[in-house]
């Protein structure tokens, strides 16, 4: 069974907004990284919605894009895509999935039949499945900045604390850290 990693960036007051962080080389590095140590990717249908309309572009050469940034755009291609959504059931992206079914089970078979691991880019969806308990590790990019708006990490709240042991901390040139920790116990 594969590890579910909840990776996204955050900023140092918590700011999740796609917009918010530093996107050069070494950010598209280090993600790209992590897209090609897992197994698949999970969506919801928003964050699918908007990477499917730029990085396909990029994957195929429609958009000058640094070597990074077409890394990054190359590997989503490949890797298997999956959307939870229940607005929209067509998602004509390469190698694209429709999540159907009762959430935690569907979640936990996808987790079962993917034994390098599932990472989740969408706060929202995150939000749900760690009230679920499915969430094993957290992958956060930390960007050093304070944005003073939202929407921000966890905003609709946890049921109880999640305590978390730290696996390793990874500063970038850029000022920015990698985070990874386990849930613990």
């Amino acid at each position: 069974m594969g590890l579910l990693t909840f990776s996204i960036n955050v900023t140092l007051d918590g700011c999740v907004d796609h917009r918010e962080g530093i996107a050069d080389d070494e950010t598209h590095a280090h993600y790209t990284r992590l897209l090609e140590q897992s197994g698949a990717m999970l969506w919801g249908r928003t964050t699918y919605e908007m990477m499917e309309a730029y990085w396909p572009l990029v994957a195929r050469g429609d958009v000058d894009a640094p070597p990074a940034l077409r890394d990054w755009a190359l590997a989503l291609e490949t890797k298997p895509k999956y959307v939870v959504s229940a607005t929209r059931s067509d998602f004509p992206w390469t190698n694209s999935h429709h999540v159907v079914g009762e959430l935690r089970t569907a979640v936990q078979e996808l987790k079962d039949r993917t034994p390098r691991g599932v990472l989740v880019g969408s706060g929202k969806l995150a939000t749900e499945l760690d009230r679920l308990d499915l969430i094993d590790e957290y992958k956060f990019l930390i960007h050093p900045m304070i944005t003073g708006h939202g929407p921000t990490l966890y905003q609709g709240g946890l049921p109880s604390t999640r305590r978390l042991e730290l696996i390793s901390a990874e500063p970038l040139s850029n000022g920015a850290v990698a985070m990874h920790y386990r849930r613990a116990g």
